[in-house]
């Protein structure tokens, strides 16, 4: 990934989105000249969300640990993220704090909300590879589908999978299995 500048006013949103304390139940990402505040998930979605984790723990290298909620920073981008799930190394515990560098993440997993659906499918798809996170699995309960984003260069993803619930996902190394997706849960339909 090039090395580049981040603008002053980046740089200056970022560090004020970093000194926020969010009322319980919400969180906040930074991507470029938006403060992103985002409701904590339902039911259905942290359900998913565990059915997702079981099997990549299952699966994880033991130098990765799984993260739920973590802020992953990328101060060269302007970016701050909070995927539901990522795995990142154990060796990150030692630098201490709330934030881990982006790049150390092996991957960022995203259970679509129902409220802001495009932060999930557009800005992370657009922020993440721009981070330096080589997979991104995205599963939409809305619509019953799931996309693993991954060969991230230039700023973008450059392959992408694309099934449906009850697909198995190809996850590569360094997990290396088959997701089951089976069991997954759609949103009630509004």
């Amino acid at each position: 990934m090039s090395e580049f500048r981040i603008p002053e006013r980046h740089a200056q949103l970022l560090a004020y989105a970093q000194g926020l304390t969010p009322p319980s139940g919400w969180k906040i990402e930074v991507s470029g000249d938006e403060i992103i505040v985002m409701a904590v998930p339902s039911v259905i979605h942290q359900r998913n969300l565990l059915i997702v984790r079981e099997q990549f723990d299952a699966h994880r290298p033991r130098d990765l640990m799984p993260s739920e909620n973590t802020d992953l920073s990328s101060p060269n981008t302007g970016k701050l993220r909070n995927p539901d799930l990522t795995y990142i190394p154990l060796a990150t515990v030692e630098l201490g704090g709330n934030q881990v560098p982006a790049e150390l993440a092996v991957i960022a997993v995203e259970i679509v909300s129902p409220s802001n659906p495009e932060n999930d499918l557009v800005g992370k798809v657009r922020d993440y590879p721009q981070m330096g996170i080589p997979l991104y699995l995205v599963i939409d309960p809305r619509e019953g589908t799931l996309t693993l984003h991954s060969e991230p260069g230039n700023g973008a993803y450059h392959r992408r999978w694309s099934g449906k619930f009850g697909d198995a996902v190809p996850v590569p190394e360094p997990f290396a299995f088959e997701l089951a997706t089976t069991e997954l849960l759609r949103y009630p339909a509004a």
